[in-house]
């Protein structure tokens, strides 16, 4: 009996990571296109996703700075892409989906580099 509620305990908890992992659709409008053209200034390679950040010259010629979420460390490695595709300085195009909250957030599909090739898609 003790063994099957420690099991029952660690299941739990195990479980719990998994039901607390977000659909792409809860955060992010997949009916509001998105394409940002801008220089990355920042990568974080970890779990859950990907995160790089990007300044953005707006339609004024103000950077703006942007969040861009993307596929699973695991996932991307598992393709060939590694973390050094993504270099600080480096200028890309983003082509995702913008943020629900309309914060300066996205969840990036495509990235191109500015020699016209594809890094990868989410």
């Amino acid at each position: 009996m003790k063994h099957l509620i420690l099991f029952g305990f660690f299941w739990f908890l195990s479980s719990a990571s998994v039901l607390a992992h977000h659909s792409i659709n809860a955060e992010y409008d997949r009916e509001s296109p998105i394409s940002l053209n801008g220089v990355i200034t920042e990568v974080e390679w970890q779990s859950p996703h990907i995160w790089y950040y990007i300044d953005v010259a707006n339609e004024q010629g103000q950077i703006e700075k942007w969040a861009i979420s993307g596929g699973s460390p695991n996932m991307l490695m598992r393709r060939g892409v590694y973390k050094s595709v993504l270099e600080i300085g480096m200028t890309i195009t983003v082509q995702g989906f913008r943020a629900r909250d309309g914060s300066n957030n996205a969840a990036g599909r495509q990235v191109t580099r500015s020699d016209g090739s594809n890094v990868f898609a989410r």
